[in-house]
């Protein structure tokens, strides 16, 4: 496999074509979820009218945790640093309000926004798990990916299929180098959380595309940074998915399946609903419809919007 860092954002898609040929963790979950899921939101682009606070909060935490490596790589000290995150955050949030009476909106908010970043980063102040850096001396975050795998979805060998994505962190951990990933959510952070990880698409993906991008060493596995907001404090839990390399051979080889299934789907133009999967998914008042005025009931409850694009770099 190989690994690139810098390029343009075409489309994943072959032209005029619903197959597609870049793929990232979310594409991919959509569709080992439900083909039809994976038609809605990648394919059609259909989106809640509403912006989501749990993606805002859990991107704008992102950014300022990235901000944060990226000053502390220029040699700031933690102090200062975190004094410019904070300050960087209040601008971005400037006007966001999400409401309090709502589940997320409780939980979410401004003020939970800030304590949460500042409580991370106090938390892994002296971090034994190290930022790595790139040749440029910048700290490797927020990592844009892309890497080609060993075989194409057409005839056409110049284009094959390729892994894509943002990886959070990459650090050296005991001597060891991992992918970081960081999460926030409101779930306890025990055992039936982390046990999600293992197995995880998400997190098989990233450690390959990690070890793609390692040239010295085998990545182990990720690193999984999870934030527990809460409305009076913040709880934060690291812990570790190891993935051996038969295991990620295995995750390749059970790929060439699942891409092969999802080219059948589109060349036949049809993709069908996995109704064993329907109890959280937010089309299952779609899919409970007639087919006959599914288009208009979509029409009226989500936004169509471009199809989903992992090639563009954040």
């Amino acid at each position: 496999m190989e690994a690139a860092l810098k390029y343009e954002d075409p489309s994943p898609f072959i032209e005029d074509t619903q197959v597609q040929w870049a793929w990232d963790a979310t594409s991919l979950g959509y569709l080992k979820t439900c083909p039809r899921l994976y038609y809605y939101t990648i394919i059609e682009g259909w989106r809640s009218r509403e912006e989501s606070i749990d993606l805002r909060f859990g991107g704008e935490v992102h950014k300022s945790i990235e901000h944060y490596h990226k000053t502390r790589a220029s040699g700031v000290n933690h102090e200062d640093a975190v004094y410019d995150v904070v300050l960087g955050t209040l601008r971005r949030i400037e006007g966001w309000n999400p409401d309090p009476e709502t589940k997320a909106g409780k939980y979410k908010n401004r003020f939970t926004l800030l304590r949460t970043v500042v409580d991370y980063l106090d938390h892994y102040e002296e971090d034994p798990a190290t930022t790595v850096l790139k040749p440029n001396g910048e700290a490797a975050v927020e990592l844009t990916f892309r890497v080609k795998l060993e075989f194409a979805p057409t005839d056409d060998a110049s284009q094959p299929y390729e892994l894509c994505g943002h990886i959070d962190r990459m650090v050296e951990f005991q001597g060891s180098k991992f992918a970081l990933d960081t999460k926030t959510t409101t779930q306890t952070l025990g055992s039936y959380y982390f046990d999600q990880w293992e197995p995880n698409n998400q997190m098989t993906l990233y450690t390959i595309a990690a070890d793609a991008l390692s040239t010295e060493s085998h990545v182990k596995g990720t690193i999984v940074d999870a934030i527990q907001v809460m409305q009076g404090e913040t709880r934060c839990v690291r812990s570790i998915t190891y993935r051996t390399q038969a295991q990620l051979t295995e995750w390749l080889e059970d790929l060439t399946y699942w891409l092969g299934v999802a080219q059948y789907y589109a060349h036949s133009g049809y993709w069908p609903m996995n109704d064993t999967a329907c109890r959280m998914c937010r089309f299952r008042d779609i899919c409970s419809k007639d087919p006959a005025v599914r288009e208009k009931f979509l029409e009226g409850n989500f936004v169509r919007g471009e199809p989903w694009n992992p090639l563009i770099p954040r």
